[in-house]
This record gives structure tokens, C-alpha cells and sequence, in this order.
């Protein structure tokens, strides 16, 4: 279901003018797409903030009387306060194919003793505008430590194209790391000991030979 937001087409710009909105709280953005001139409007910054909690989030706004659906492409965050300072809006038309980046989720437990560790976020499709997933799951029940699940073994949905490398490693299975670090530490000690034993054993023979 797309979102409906009050927008407002914005003739100023600049840090000074983009403060002045945010202040009277609305965020600053930008409509582009479609080989159009950009389009400088603004968005009410509490419903957008609500809105772009879910990736990809698709708007239907009118701009001067247009109607038109656009795509969040972009959201700019301040780094400290992580309020929202620019959205870029990408126009989007019903059964054109976009490029999106999309979330990953992990399903399921791993093998008792085990954990599934993301290494991919995100993974990169070829989708229908109007129908991106929210997400892409990950089943990993059961799996055990040493398997590794790359962007090719992940399930698409129908009409959805991979654009991520397919040898991309998404999700591994691998021991908690503390009893990783504890069989590495046994292992040195390990080859410590026989060290330790070899030299003992060779040391009778040198005095021998002296």
C-alpha cells in the first residue's frame, strides 16, 4: 500500500533555507526520474519519519496539481542526532523495473551451539517498481557450524532478479566466539607442549654428541 504525504514545492535553497524548514518541521527533498528537471518540494517531517522506518517506501504525492508515485531513494541523516536533514525521491511508474537495494533477514536457529552471523544486509534486485519486497529471508534451522549461504542460494520471489554477485557470502554458521577463542588457546597450548617435549627429547642427544 503506498503512503500519502502533504507536499509542498520549495522555490529557496541552501543550508540557511533548508534550516528554516526543518525548524518549521519539514524535512527538504528532492523528485527526480524519468530524464525530468529535479523537483524541489518539501515533506512533513513527523509522517515521513514514520514512513521511512521500512526500506523502499513508495509515495503517492501531487505536485502542482500532478499526481505522481516516487520511490525513497535516499534519506541524509545527521551523524550525531540522526534526525533526517534530505530525501532524495526517485519517480517511479507502474510496471517499469528499478534497482533497489533490499534488507535481509534471518530465519530460524542454527544447530545448538551455533550462531548465524549476517554478512550481508542488504542484497541488490531487479524489481517491478510497485512490487518490492520488504525483505529477504534466510532459513537457517538446523544448519551447523562451517556453512556458508551466498546470495545465490537465497530465495527470490517471483519476477526478481539477483544483481548482487551470486558468490556474495550473505550468512555464515559458525561456533559462539568465545569457544572459538578457547579451542584456538587450546590448540597453541597444544603445539606448545609438543614443542616443549621435542626439545627435551633432542636435548640428550646433543650433549651425547659434545
Amino acid at each position: 500500500m503506498n503512503e500519502k504525504l502533504d507536499v509542498e514545492k520549495r522555490e529557496s535553497f541552501g543550508k540557511g533555507a533548508a534550516r528554516k524548514l526543518r525548524v518549521a518541521g519539514r524535512i527538504p527533498a528532492v523528485i527526480y526520474g524519468h530524464g525530468k528537471d529535479p523537483v524541489h518540494v518539501s515533506l512533513p517531517t513527523h509522517e515521513t519519519t514514520l514512513i521511512v522506518r521500512q526500506s523502499n517506501a513508495i509515495l503517492d504525492i501531487s505536485v502542482d496539481g500532478k499526481k505522481t508515485m516516487v520511490l525513497v531513494k535516499d534519506i541524509q541523516r545527521d551523524p550525531v542526532r540522526q534526525i533526517i536533514e534530505h530525501i532524495d525521491l526517485l519517480e517511479i511508474k507502474k510496471g517499469e523495473r528499478i534497482t533497489v537495494d533490499v534488507p535481509v533477514h534471518i530465519t530460524g536457529e542454527p544447530y545448538s551451539g551455533f550462531i548465524a552471523s549476517l554478512e550481508a544486509a542488504h542484497l541488490t534486485i531487479d524489481t517491478e517498481a510497485t512490487h518490492i519486497p520488504t525483505h529477504l529471508e534466510v532459513p537457517v534451522d538446523g544448519f551447523e557450524g562451517g556453512t556458508v549461504i551466498t546470495a545465490r542460494q537465497v530465495e527470490l520471489p517471483d519476477e526478481v532478479i539477483l544483481v548482487t554477485p551470486e558468490d556474495h557470502v550473505v550468512v555464515t554458521v559458525m561456533a559462539p566466539a568465545a569457544e572459538v577463542a578457547a579451542e584456538n588457546l587450546e590448540a597453541e597450548e597444544g603445539e606448545e607442549t609438543e614443542a616443549e617435549a621435542t626439545s627435551e627429547a633432542e636435548a640428550p642427544a646433543e650433549e651425547s654428541a659434545e
